[in-house]
């Protein structure tokens, strides 16, 4: 188990296994010393974890920790690109998409759930640039979706 992985667990939270892409697309793309990965969806034992809209059918904190799952989900998708998550120099940058309400504003407070995961996660390492977008839907309805970019050595 890596160091990162070992500080997860010590929080209580294990990766999963690396979900498979759902069309026509991979995972995770390696370049130079960047790792793209793919958006994750909040899928924990193979059921998502908030469904609709933030600021209809999903509230404030479960949005939160859907974005929450995303990360963990991106960090199992960074173990299978890399081997190790001790590899990872620094997360640049995480897109959070937030399924919403047309009146719903509070999506910063949903992508912290995700953002810090990173910072849990990498410490200072984990401190990205971030996107924060509303959306009208997400893929099977899920309430957050989240990607991100990754320097490793």
């Amino acid at each position: 188990m890596s160091a990162i992985e070992d500080k997860l667990a010590q929080q209580g939270i294990a990766l999963p296994q690396a979900a498979a892409p759902v069309a026509n697309y991979v995972p995770f793309a390696l370049t130079g010393n960047l790792l793209f990965m793919a958006g994750q969806l909040p899928l924990k034992d193979g059921k998502l974890l908030a469904v609709g809209k933030l600021g209809a059918e999903v509230g404030l904190e479960d949005g939160s920790l859907a974005a929450r799952q995303c990360a963990i989900n991106l960090l199992a998708q960074a173990k299978a690109a890399l081997g190790d998550l001790d590899r990872v120099k620094r997360v640049l940058r995480l897109g959070v998409f937030v399924a919403s309400a047309a009146d719903f504003t509070d999506h910063p407070k949903v992508a912290n759930g995700a953002s810090d995961i990173m910072a849990l996660a990498f410490g200072d390492a984990g401190r990205h640039v971030r996107t924060t977008v509303g959306c009208p839907s997400l893929p099977l309805d899920a309430a957050v979706e989240a990607d991100a970019i990754f320097e490793f050595e």
